[in-house]
């Protein structure tokens, strides 16, 4: 009987897998032929020779191990669980572990790299704990591996993720590295988004914020600390970085201002911040330089952690990483390089642990009562937050701007 057990089991899976190379091989067939037909052109009206475009998939298949992916002949759906953790919960981002290694290193690193830093700063304004807090959150300043095959990962997204577009961009600027010679083929090896080096760039930020700060002629984010470093203060004064501005404070919000007035849309000077009772938690007054200058309220957990005023270059630190809690991270990393290890004074308070698809049902709702929630993607960003707050408020809840259980039962 056993025997027999175990001999209908493994008919079982060897079904399966039948099933499975099956099923697969017609998605193979057609990503060679999108390749063929579809990418191809496109890549050889863009400058790309045949050789380095044939090198460049010669043997892949798409990786359908990927997140976000669309079968073909499928339509997108909201994925029930979130893989990317600066989209999850808020709290939990900040484990002091993970902060404390890139305060740390960041720390060691100065000083090691401080004639660089200065160099970085003084040509591009960025200050150099900033620089180093982005390195150290984005390869381990350096040590990270990138295990997978970046043709692989971006041929797949541009084929069949829910962002095609974009990764069909990024597919082409990384064949044009190779066309360029700025990188061997061998070489192109990324995280599983795709990103590349030391600064984790996709190929299009390497073609238009990557620079050669250490003079050898060449922009090198995968050898070189000296480019990576000033690529990524490239980076983000090409996005709008101001100097002498700082990313924003930590603040006590009180109960009388309302979380809902949270978002890059809604800034007003710093000082009418102060005005309306909001005071930063060490009790020093906001810089003058600071108070006539436009500020904004984030409040990332909503009334469930920790609340700030930041300025614009919080914006431009989230362009690096689209999430808040990535930009949040930066920032708080640098000032702890900068000044010393140091938490939040607010707490980062427990939340209901919610599947993405839950929060995008929730979004929906909001939507069909006339609120803008960003797009119902099951991300619960400033737009979400502060249309929670209003609702809430408006039908006699306490405001708290952040998804739970109840507030998805609420609006069912």
């Amino acid at each position: 009987m056993k025997r027999r057990i175990i001999s209908l089991c493994a008919g079982v899976v060897a079904a399966l897998l039948y099933a499975t190379a099956v099923s697969a091989a017609p998605v193979d067939d057609q990503f060679r032929a999108w390749l063929a037909n579809n990418l191809w052109p496109e890549a050889k009206a863009k400058g790309i020779s045949k050789k380095t475009f044939d090198a460049a998939f010669a043997g892949l298949k798409p990786n359908l191990k990927l997140p976000d992916l669309v079968m073909p002949g499928q339509k997108p759906k909201t994925p029930k669980t979130q893989h990317q953790a600066e989209f999850g919960a808020p709290g939990a981002y900040f484990a002091e572990k993970t902060v404390g290694g890139v305060t740390a290193g960041g720390r060691a690193r100065a000083a090691t790299h401080a004639r660089t830093l200065a160099a970085v700063e003084q040509r591009f304004g960025v200050p150099g704990p900033i620089v180093l807090a982005i390195w150290g959150r984005e390869s381990g300043f350096g040590a990270a591996r990138m295990p997978y095959d970046a043709f692989e990962v971006l041929g797949t997204k541009a084929f069949m993720a829910t962002r095609k577009d974009m990764f069909r961009k990024e597919v082409l600027a990384a064949l044009a590295m190779v066309e360029r010679g700025t990188v061997a083929r061998g070489a192109m090896k990324s995280s599983w988004a795709g990103a590349l080096g030391q600064p984790q760039f996709l190929p299009s930020s390497f073609l238009e914020h990557a620079v050669d700060m250490d003079g050898d002629g060449r922009a090198d984010i995968w050898n070189s600390v000296p480019d990576t470093l000033g690529s990524i203060a490239n980076y983000l004064v090409h996005h709008g970085w101001q100097k002498g501005r700082d990313w924003g404070f930590e603040v006590v919000v009180p109960d009388n201002v309302s979380c809902a007035l949270e978002g890059p849309d809604i800034g007003r000077p710093i000082a009418k911040w102060a005005d309306m009772g909001i005071r930063r938690v060490n009790g020093k007054p906001f810089p003058a330089h600071e108070a006539k200058a436009e500020g904004f309220l984030l409040m990332p957990a909503g009334r469930n952690g920790p609340a700030f005023i930041v300025t614009p270059n919080f914006y431009v630190l989230k362009d690096y990483n689209m999430s808040d809690l990535y930009a949040l991270f930066i920032g708080h990393a640098g000032d702890r390089i900068a000044y010393g290890d140091k938490g939040f004074a607010g707490r980062w308070g427990s939340v209901d642990k919610l599947y993405r698809s839950d929060i995008a049902g929730l979004q929906r709702a909001l939507e069909q009562k006339g609120y803008d929630v960003g797009g119902a993607d099951g991300l619960p960003g400033f737009k979400t937050r502060r249309s929670i707050g209003d609702w809430q408020a408006k039908n006699g809840r306490a405001a708290t701007c952040f998804p739970d259980a109840g507030l998805v039962r609420a609006l069912k």
